[in-house]
């Protein structure tokens, strides 16, 4: 896979102003589920031409079919990032695909950047053997050449979870954490070594989720509410803050990209707001920052939650961007000032409100999910599948539409967003049926999974 940026100084970008200046993304990664549909095939990672210059642009142009069914490939990520830029013997080469249901996790060789390859695959029961966990989601990688996997769930399905490392031949080198007093539950994570921390947040243990979502179990403390602050070093949990009933499952996480920084934001999907984190006097402080307030919908028992599912900050930490997964907007907000984050952006792409339009005369079902965002900030990708049980269940529609990729342009001088309408990925018509889509990377990488340290 041709690199544009000084391979010689290994993968990734000397800094996030680096990366800004690379050249535009020309691919893009993503994974197409066909759990909990009506199409009886495996999960694939799509790869779809983004370079509006191309005779292909948007569309989907190769298709890697799992070797199973019943995979629900989730999040995925790379082998290497800008955490290791400086080492030329490593190369941002490798996709890690986890089956966030079956807990089997694929390595897929990346060096056809057009047609990605299967590599090896891990199954299942030797993760449960060697680590007692299941249900992968977040991948990062780390400096020292091993792969880190948040687990959602032990052998059986029930929380805490925990963390898994694979080592450079994508070998399970065994579990990260040390001590983890306090953890009920797991899901994503971010780590910063220059200040000795990583921190990590909570869904749910899969047993709870698989099934779809039930309002008893949140009444019950079946879903999470905190985050949770490591010492990176130590890989023990040293601060733990409850969000309280105003943080109901607190999703995806975020440092601010300039790695000197230790403010971040996570953002609370049931409780639909998100909060500031930032360290003083030695101890992590968090606090609200975005409210957005349910709303009343005909047919609804209660008023209907945004239900924030996906945020992402700009590379230069200018602006930080969310989507409300049931009202169907998509919001974009300066940070400037992080703790008074300024809505300057919003689009419509979907929902339970009626307030979507239509894209190349195709009507936007689900709702906005799953985000990636250029390195220069001014495209972002967005897909509308959350998750198998959880889509049929508030979406039904999906089954037979199948997914949407959008992209939308993003003003980055003075705020704003629109919908591309010379851009539209129709997987509702892919060869085997209707797909929907997930989570999104470049061949370059991109604005959730570099880290620098």
């Amino acid at each position: 896979m041709t690199q544009t940026h000084t391979p010689c100084c290994g993968p990734g970008y000397a800094s996030p102003e680096a990366a800004m200046r690379a050249d535009s993304e020309k691919l893009l990664y993503t994974t197409a589920l066909y759990v909990g549909s009506d199409v009886q095939a495996p999960d694939y990672l799509a790869t779809v031409d983004v370079d509006p210059q191309s005779p292909a642009y948007s569309r989907v142009i190769h298709r890697l079919p799992m070797p199973y069914l019943g995979d629900e490939l989730h999040h995925f990520g790379w082998n290497a990032c800008s955490s290791c830029h400086g080492d030329p013997g490593r190369s941002r080469r490798f996709l890690i695909l986890p089956g966030i249901r079956s807990s089997r996790i694929y390595i897929v060789d990346t060096e056809e950047a057009r047609a990605p390859r299967l590599h090896k695959v891990l199954e299942p029961e030797e993760i449960k053997a060697k680590t007692n966990l299941t249900a992968p989601h977040t991948v990062h990688c780390l400096a020292d050449g091993q792969v880190m996997i948040s687990m959602l769930g032990d052998g059986e399905g029930q929380g805490p979870g925990g963390f898994l490392l694979l080592d450079e031949r994508f070998e399970i080198a065994g579990r990260w954490e040390n001590q983890a007093d306090g953890m009920r539950f797991n899901y994503d994570f971010w780590y910063q070594p220059r200040h000795n921390v990583m921190v990590s947040s909570e869904w749910g243990a899969p047993r709870t989720f698989y099934p779809g979502f039930d309002l008893a179990d949140v009444a019950a403390g079946r879903y999470g509410r905190r985050i949770h602050f490591w010492d990176w070093q130590q890989r023990a949990l040293v601060q733990s803050v409850d969000l309280g009933e105003e943080g109901l499952i607190p999703l995806e996480l975020r440092f601010l990209h300039n790695p000197e920084s230790t403010r971040g934001f996570v953002a609370a999907a049931l409780s639909s707001n998100l909060w500031h984190w930032s360290r003083q006097n030695g101890d992590w402080q968090i606090q609200k920052v975005v409210d957005v307030p349910a709303v009343e919908v005909e047919g609804w028992p209660i008023p209907v939650p945004s239900l924030i599912t996906d945020q992402l900050i700009s590379m230069d930490d200018r602006y930080l961007y969310f989507s409300n997964w049931l009202h169907g907007d998509l919001r974009q907000y300066d940070i400037g000032d992080p703790l008074h984050p300024k809505l300057t952006g919003q689009v419509w792409c979907g929902g339970l409100l009626g307030k979507s339009g239509q894209v190349q005369g195709h009507t936007l079902r689900g709702g906005p999910q799953m985000l990636q965002l250029s390195l220069d900030g001014k495209r972002l990708y967005v897909t509308n599948s959350l998750f198998s049980t959880w889509d049929n269940q508030f979406y039904p529609d999906l089954n037979a539409a199948g997914s949407y990729l959008l992209q939308i342009d993003c003003d980055t001088e003075r705020g704003g967003l629109a919908i591309n309408a010379d851009f539209y990925v129709d997987f509702g018509k892919e060869p085997e049926g209707p797909a929907r889509a997930h989570e999104m990377r470049y061949p370059g990488g991109d604005c959730t999974s570099d880290i620098w340290i």
